[in-house]
């Protein structure tokens, strides 16, 4: 079991390990998770886009699934998102900050269990300059920030 990481200091620490665990790593310019949706419409919901912060999710995701850098787009399983959920858990004891990532990954998990037309993805944009690389990627540069 991972201690509680208590302060934004400890949760800086565990970010910076675990990226130094991933062989390449590259921060991305944006990343998040998200929702397909119940029907064959190629939506997707993405409740917590990511853009230049919270960098602590995107390194526990990333080890959760292998991702190292660049432009790519990962279907989930559930096993992998209750392990990143898992993994980002102690950032919780740092009640100075808001935890959105942790908040929406929890109910997107809940959301699959309870609907099983729903699926989940991982989106990591290297650059904003890349080419789109899949439907769920087109749809999360939709919803990024201005």
């Amino acid at each position: 079991m991972t201690a509680a990481w208590s302060t934004p200091e400890e949760l800086d620490a565990a970010r910076e390990t675990i990226a130094a665990s991933i062989e390449g790593w590259t921060r991305p310019a944006a990343y998040a998770v998200g929702l397909t949706s119940a029907t064959s419409s190629a939506e997707y919901e993405f409740p917590v886009i990511n853009v230049g912060d919270h960098y602590l999710p995107a390194v526990v995701l990333a080890k959760t699934i292998g991702y190292a850098s660049g432009t790519s787009t990962h279907v989930l399983s559930v096993a992998e998102l209750t392990h990143a959920i898992n993994g980002l858990a102690p950032a919780e004891a740092t009640t100075s900050m808001d935890h959105p990532n942790l908040r929406a990954w929890r109910e997107m998990l809940a959301e699959v269990e309870s609907n099983p037309y729903r699926g989940i993805v991982a989106v990591f944009i290297g650059d904003l300059d890349d080419p789109v690389s899949s439907e769920a990627d087109g749809s999360l540069r939709t919803q990024l920030p201005d």
